[in-house]
């Protein structure tokens, strides 16, 4: 029991004022969901020690129960091999349980008959790598993939001999020999013999229709698959664009961004459907009205689960336009589509990387090969929650109080439908109306509140209610009203079963469970303050060391309940069964971390970055002061390399001691920047800048210490332009189209001797009529000329890291 833990050194918050108006809402959530239905075609597998994963017509599942799991997008040919592993043990550390990647055929066999499945293209080591930690694997085979690669992954040679993306005989060899290259690769790494790979997804996007096209092309994909070795449980295609979906031996699934580098018009977007909760899974169905325009669209996906493969975890920048991405932007987006009823959580992307080096070409997509975007030639960053160089953003931790509540309660939540109210917005533009879903049994469940829509400010909802209507009867939640703030974006329970207690709700978000611990640890938005009522209930008992509690009319109720890592509330009921609540401030859970180590499942909060390795885990910071951990379960014999710091809450702290260290950089300007004509135009927006434009470009050489190589090194440059460019002796090694961000370049990655000689930085100047899209926050400041090329600052920031070797009981 952790009742008898040190409770937090602050008064109780004051009970908050009444509020002026009620923002009323009324769901009806007391259907009893029927039995999911077997899919009418074989899917699912058993592995040799007997696991089995299965599907029906609303959710996957894990031996025989609900299984809710979120996937993340990492391409292994755009990362070192050699960085795999610790870049995987990071996905997993955020909540990823499935990292799905492309098989780019242009990156494996870019000249005719020569296979590449070495070093950074080892398909087969990567595999390995994410069974070792702990991962199932999502392969997307193509042939065609898109990834933002050159001929959307097809390699030159093949489009010059054949049709494609269709059943051509000629285009059906080649791709079985691709896919027989694929199969040798993963050869025994299937699920049924033991292996990790869950599923595979068969092309992408694909919307042609006609004879030997559609679906007829799919199913002989999916066919030829299997004949290579490619026996997965599941068989996947995406159903957007008009996709033709076979009715057997497929799933669809589905994505959303709340932003596009592919859009033409240079301004911001009409408000995205993916803020709104909506039953329409295919956002092109989505109108204005929010109401589908192909009702035929959804009917055709009756039946089938709701599961996601490419929600946006970040966006990638074209030359034309340049969206630029928040954490909330991305995190919002996730309480929309949970309380819309999807069952598999899918980003696309969630790990960054940089295109390889091509043999014959570079291998971004681009308006030379005839496709409708420029993609920078190196960064594949796309904003993602980890980025080209590994860098935790502020959006993995926003996404992981999400994912750790997934992990935790994803069983519970995938089975509940979704319910919505009596009063709903009335269209993409309406910021009134409160946007609110219920995902329930008939009995319980989580209402779902979305108040955030990029780039639209949303007001605060005073007095917000909702009542709920349940198989028992109406549920007020909360009974005292709260208010909103505009921006908050977040879930509540209803009616969940806690130590023997049913909690009617809470206002705080739920992020994790022990089990073992009979602990349960919520998070408080800013601006709402925690209410937790219980059904008043004989033989249990509802203390609040950290808040204050009255019974009235059935109901025990908490409320003043300080955010801070003590135990707000404790349950126990004769039957033995306990409880204890926690409710962290929203920061601190943002830097909450859940692992299995040296045998026990544990909490740690830590401002570093943190992943898990068996009984290590590693801390990375560029600030040695966050080499800092507090964990529950504490360690009875401390950790090694750390002191103790006292406690805090139920939780014990440990720091390393390291003193920071400073690595010089040396930059001198080599060429002030040339003529800036307007940006050429193709078919129908802006022309990316070749080689020779830069010719015309601002340079600097930056030397860098080389204390530099001693530890990790990030070197960030603040500038402003239009395309920045980094050298080493004469290698591209990054790009960046300018969005307002640093440019940021991993120093670890440039080889000793290359580094030693310096960097040369190359910086275009942006005009200010170009016609580029960049959103208002990011526009630089123009000079008189209305030519900006200017280099603002360079950094070179050490990475420092420590390692907490738990001793094993």
């Amino acid at each position: 029991m952790v009742l008898a833990a040190a409770l937090c050194a602050c008064r109780h918050s004051a009970a908050a004022p009444a509020p002026d108006t009620r923002s009323n809402i009324y769901i009806d959530a007391s259907a009893i969901p029927s039995a999911p239905e077997a899919l009418p075609f074989e899917a699912g597998g058993r592995s040799p020690d007997g696991h089995t994963l299965g599907i029906n017509s609303r959710y996957l599942t894990l031996d025989g129960k609900p299984w809710f799991p979120v996937m993340g997008e990492f391409h292994y040919s755009r990362y070192p091999a050699g960085e795999w592993e610790n870049e995987l043990l990071k996905m997993k550390a955020g909540g990823i349980r499935v990292v799905s990647t492309y098989v780019f055929w242009i990156h494996h066999e870019e000249i005719e008959g020569q296979f590449d499945w070495l070093g950074q293209r080892d398909l087969r080591q990567f595999v390995e790598l994410a069974a070792r930690s702990g991962l199932y694997v999502w392969v997307r085979v193509g042939p065609w993939a898109h990834g933002e690669v050159r001929n959307g992954g097809l390699p030159d040679w093949l489009l010059a001999k054949t049709k494609v993306r269709e059943n051509d005989p000629a285009y059906l060899r080649y791709v079985a020999r691709f896919y027989g290259e694929i199969g040798r690769q993963l050869k025994g790494l299937y699920w049924k013999d033991g292996g990790p790979i869950a599923g595979v997804q068969i092309e992408n996007e694909y919307h042609s229709h006609g004879p030997g096209k559609g679906e007829e092309h799919i199913l002989t994909l999916r066919r030829m698959a299997r004949e290579a070795g490619m026996d997965a449980p599941f068989y996947t295609v995406t159903a957007w664009d008009n996709a033709d979906v076979p009715a057997r031996d497929v799933v669809p699934v589905f994505g959303g961004y709340p932003d596009g580098f592919w859009y033409r018009q240079l301004a911001a977007l009409a408000p995205s459907p993916h803020y709104f909760f909506t039953p329409i899974r295919c956002e092109e169905n989505v109108g204005m009205d929010l109401k589908s325009t192909h009702p035929e669209i959804d009917a055709r996906f009756a039946g089938r689960p709701f599961l996601t493969a490419e929600m946006g975890g970040g966006m990638a920048l074209a030359y034309h336009r340049r969206p630029v991405m928040s954490a909330a932007d991305i995190a919002a987006v996730d309480i929309a589509k949970l309380g819309s009823g999807v069952t598999l959580y899918g980003y696309y992307m969630f790990h960054g990387g940089t295109n390889p080096e091509g043999k014959l070409t570079t291998l971004q997509e681009s308006q030379a090969t005839d496709y409708p975007n420029d993609l920078p030639v190196k960064s594949y960053d796309f904003q993602a929650p980890l980025g080209e160089f590994g860098q935790m953003r502020d959006s993995f931790r926003d996404l992981k109080t999400v994912h750790l509540f997934l992990n935790d309660f994803g069983a519970d939540l995938a089975p509940m439908i979704a319910s919505f109210p009596a009063q709903q917005p009335s269209s993409r533009d309406d910021t009134v109306t409160p946007r609110v879903a219920m995902r329930g049994n008939g009995e319980r469940g989580f209402l779902f509140i979305e108040n955030y829509q990029k780039g639209v400010a949303l007001p605060e909802r005073k007095g917000f209610q909702a009542r709920v209507k349940l198989a028992g009867g109406e549920l007020s939640v909360p009974r005292q009203p709260v208010d909103i703030p505009g921006g908050a974006y977040t879930f509540w329970p209803v009616n969940m079963p806690v130590g023997g207690a049913t909690l009617s709700y809470a206002t705080a978000q739920p992020v994790s469970r022990l089990p073992d611990q009979h602990l349960y640890v919520f998070f408080a938005w800013p601006g709402i303050a925690p209410q937790f009522a219980f059904q008043q209930t004989p033989r249990v008992t509802i203390e609040a060391p950290g808040g204050r509690i009255r019974s009235e009319g059935g109901a025990v109720y908490v409320d003043g309940v300080t955010a801070c890592a003590a135990v707000a509330i404790h349950v126990s009921a004769d039957n033995g069964q306990t409880a204890d609540i926690v409710v962290l401030p929203r920061e601190q859970a943002r830097n909450l971390w859940q692992a299995t180590v040296a045998g026990i499942e544990r909490l740690v909060i830590s401002d570093a970055d943190v992943w898990f390795s068996k009984d290590r885990m590693e801390l990375r910071s560029s600030d040695p002061s966050r080499l800092a951990f507090a964990v529950f379960p504490g360690i009875a014999r401390g950790v090694d390399g750390f002191r103790p710091a006292g406690r805090d809450g139920i939780f014990e702290r440990s720091t390393a001691a390291l003193q920071p260290a400073r690595v010089n950089t040396t930059v001198h300007q080599l060429a002030e920047p040339g003529m800036t004509p307007l940006p050429r135009m193709g078919k129908e927006v802006a022309v990316a800048p070749v080689d020779a434009d830069f010719s015309r470009a601002a340079r600097w050489s930056i030397q860098v210490d080389a204390s530099a190589a001693a530890q990790p090194t990030m070197l960030r440059i603040a500038y402003e332009g239009d395309v920045a460019r980094i050298y080493a002796g004469g290698k591209l090694l990054t790009d960046d189209f300018y969005h307002g961000a640093a440019l940021e370049l991993g120093l670890w990655r440039v080889p000793p001797d290359a580094l030693k000689q310096g960097l040369e930085l190359q910086v275009l100047g942006l005009r200010k009529d170009a016609p580029i899209y960049l959103p208002a926050l990011a526009r630089p400041a123009y000079p008189a000329n209305g030519v900006v090329a200017r280099l603002k600052g360079v950094e070179a920031v050490p990475e420092y890291r420590a390692t907490a070797n738990f001793p094993s009981r």
